[in-house]
């Protein structure tokens, strides 16, 4: 089969699209960078129907002027609504990366469904109340049945810069919907300690996906660990635990629809 086509949406504000265009071309799809005006209005000249993965990529989407992601979110609702719920419904894998997954969320394609009555989860302001940049550990949740953690064999190592992370929700989300959680680096539970979980997001919660497990969202940045001597710490030898894999999973899902 062919390289599985990735559309990247791009919207103002948004810069690490190129990154997780590099993520995907080196996982083994067909990357293309598209922004929001080309996939709406009476003639698109992008559908999304086209594409086997869609990436929601992080950065400032429209400065956060409305707040983080919600003014993309809109984008999704009212201008792409039908072609996202087709996408959805046929099971193609849905990737939101940081601001991403604020839009994601916001649109109330996590960690329900977009046509739910109300938004029961948000990213809210880091608990530290300040802007955080810094490097932190992942461990996939296997009992989840996020299709781009399935099989990942050990944490992902990865950068995060975000302030507005903290993932609350007015009801319970399933445990087997948490795909994602900031451990130790020796592996330990974070315990909700900071800086190891970095902006107080309950039960350590970094990434969240739907009930079907096509739809993921998380706050660090996978797409910039992707290469070994991106390690922070790559001249003292040390190396592994890169976001790669991540990509891969997802690749190969879309590959096999």
């Amino acid at each position: 089969m062919s390289k599985p086509k990735i559309l990247i949406l791009h919207a103002s504000g948004i810069n690490r699209d190129h990154e997780a265009a590099s993520a995907c071309e080196l996982a083994g799809g067909k990357p293309e960078i598209v922004h929001i005006n080309q996939l709406r209005g009476t003639a698109p000249t992008h559908r999304l129907v086209n594409y086997h993965m869609l990436i929601v990529a992080g950065g400032f989407s429209y400065g956060d002027a409305l707040g983080a992601g919600k003014r993309l979110a809109l984008d999704l609702t009212l201008d792409l609504h039908d072609d996202l719920t087709q996408f959805v419904e046929h099971g193609k894998p849905i990737l939101g990366i940081c601001n991403g997954f604020q839009a994601l969320t916001k649109a109330k394609l996590l960690p329900g469904t977009m046509d739910e009555a109300e938004q029961t989860a948000t990213l809210t302001h880091n608990e530290q109340g300040h802007f955080e940049c810094r490097w932190v550990m992942l461990l996939p949740n296997p009992e989840s049945p996020c299709i781009f953690t399935r099989n990942l064999t050990e944490p992902i190592y990865c950068p995060i810069a975000h302030g507005e992370g903290r993932f609350i929700s007015n009801s319970d989300v399933a445990g087997q919907q948490i795909a994602l959680r900031y451990i130790n680096e020796n592996g330990s539970a974070a315990a909700g300690l900071y800086p190891i979980n970095p902006n107080g997001s309950a039960d350590d919660i970094a990434g969240v996906c739907n009930t079907k497990g096509n739809i993921l969202g998380l706050m660090p940045h996978p797409e910039d660990h992707i290469l070994a001597w991106q390690h922070p710490r790559w001249t003292r030898g040390e190396h592994g635990r890169l976001g790669l894999p991540l990509f891969e999973a997802g690749i190969r899902y879309a590959a096999s629809l």
